[in-house]
């Protein structure tokens, strides 16, 4: 059997930066162990693989070992695909996630638009098990649906911390968002997960559901510009819609080829 794979990407305007994805259309739905050994094999932070159902596309997530709620970049990429090469006609994508819902992806010209839904996350208190995860202690602490989130007070902390990441790994949650506002854009960010398989993720959209209403409330607007502080760097327009969030980028195609199984 043959499988068409591509590597995309995502949040960038050029090849090796933003975040690459795997992107595998399906025709049927393989098993989860072979979904898993794919992203595992891929060895990206995630691994999309989508099939049509009716008028819209059912659509799962895998990192190298989990599979995971909701994945940004990766639907972004799926939708960069499925636009460019995999001749979708439309203006809009209409995705189905099991565990997330409906999700939506709107193009115009090279820029994606995700709409997701907002999470509902928690103010807790800066435990010893928090503040010891970093080199750089933060302002305040939150729990969302599936990570936490460390307020720091100015951009150049987010870039001078230092993960530790035995005890990130240790947390229970799927990672760690960081952030603080932003020198050029509305604000910063930073995402760790080892306890998903993913050191420091490049660019996460999924994280960006939990600080688009977080940084809107702080900074009283609802349309905001943000940067993701990793290496590779990812550059993202955020819209805060109360239940729903619109998170929009552009994307690049890095590789398209054939897996054989």
């Amino acid at each position: 059997m043959e499988q068409r794979i591509y590597q995309i990407d995502a949040f960038t305007d050029k090849v090796f930066s933003g975040n690459p994805a795997a992107v595998c259309p399906l025709n049927k739905w393989l098993s989860d162990s072979v979904m898993q050994k794919i992203a595992m094999e891929n060895n990206l932070a995630e691994t999309v693989f989508y099939v049509k159902q009716d008028n819209h596309y059912e659509i799962r997530w895998f990192t190298p070992s989990v599979e995971v709620d909701l994945c940004g970049h990766a639907t972004l990429a799926a939708a960069f695909v499925l636009f460019n090469y995999e001749s979708y006609k439309e203006n809009i994508i209409h995705f189905y996630s099991p565990r997330s819902g409906n999700l939506t992806v709107a193009k115009q010209g090279e820029l994606l638009t995700l709409n997701f839904p907002t999470d509902v996350f928690e103010s807790i208190p800066l435990t010893n098990e928090l503040t010891d995860v970093f080199n750089i202690t933060p302002e305040f602490a939150f729990r969302g649906k599936t990570d936490y989130l460390l307020v720091f007070t100015n951009e150049e902390q987010i870039k001078q911390l230092i993960p530790r990441f035995d005890r990130i790994s240790k947390l229970d949650g799927r990672g760690v968002i960081v952030t603080a506002k932003g020198d050029e854009v509305d604000f910063v960010s930073r995402f760790f997960a080892p306890q998903s398989g993913i050191a420091e993720d490049p660019v996460t959209g999924s994280a960006h559901t939990t600080l688009t209403p977080y940084w809107s409330d702080i900074l009283g607007k609802d349309e905001l510009t943000a940067i993701q502080l990793s290496e590779r760097r990812g550059y993202l327009k955020c819209k805060y819609l109360n239940d729903r969030v619109e998170i929009s980028g552009q994307a690049r195609m890095y590789l398209k080829g054939e897996i054989y199984l």
